[in-house]
């Protein structure tokens, strides 16, 4: 159980207010609206279900919890760090999990605590919370529930700004994608770097292509 204090500083790291500039990045999803292949609140929901379950954001989950249970271990926060870098698989992708990365120790600095030192200044963003979630005390599954809450949000809000869902329609979808995150915390809290994988070929090709999208919102 994590003490009250620490929950309020988890809400606070995830907070849209929060300075990581998550709002800038699409992970690669307005290209995917720009192609067709998200044009509703059903093709939205099929979409962040399916990198939830098989994607990117599985991935990060992983990371995100061995950077938690190595969060005493500054070597071990190096491997993983080093890895979840190396796993980017687009020059925007490693920008977005860097940089937010990078923002979000810095503005975790306000909490000093010795897994900042051992993190450096710069790692990717699932690596940096669950590294600082776990620091102070704060249980995997539920600093992983409320990071992939964040994310969803973030990319709900994201489908809302290319015009694909109103706001209503994006908190509906949120309501949906509840059991799915709380299913995913639950295994990715048990999880070891052996389930690392993913399987959305067209999301990673929809981030690449990014690059070059003509007119652009974000910067991935």
């Amino acid at each position: 159980m994590a003490s009250p204090a620490a929950l309020l500083r988890l809400m606070t790291w995830l907070s849209p207010a929060f300075p990581v500039g998550a709002f800038s990045y699409s992970g690669g999803l307005e290209q995917v609206v720009d192609d067709g292949d998200v044009r509703d609140a059903e093709t939205l929901g099929a979409w962040l279900s399916s990198l939830l379950a098989h994607g990117n954001l599985w991935n990060d989950a992983v990371l995100f919890a061995e950077a938690h249970r190595g969060c005493g271990d500054a070597g071990r926060l190096a491997a993983v760090a080093e890895l979840a870098e190396a796993l980017s698989g687009s020059a925007e992708r490693h920008r977005e999990t860097m940089l937010q990365g990078e923002a979000f120790l810095a503005a975790a600095a306000s909490w000093p605590h010795p897994v900042l030192v051992a993190l450096g200044a710069a790692a990717a963003y699932p690596v940096a919370v669950g590294a600082v979630s776990g620091g102070h005390g704060i249980a995997a599954e539920a600093a992983l529930t409320a990071y992939l809450h964040a994310v969803a949000s973030n990319l709900v809000s994201v489908a809302i700004r290319c015009g694909v869902v109103g706001q209503r329609g994006g908190v509906a979808l949120l309501a949906e994608l509840e059991e799915p995150i709380l299913t995913l915390a639950s295994a990715a809290a048990r999880s070891t770097l052996d389930d690392l994988g993913s399987a959305t070929i067209r999301a990673d090709i929809a981030s690449l292509r990014h690059e070059t999208l003509a007119t652009r919102l974000f910067r991935s």
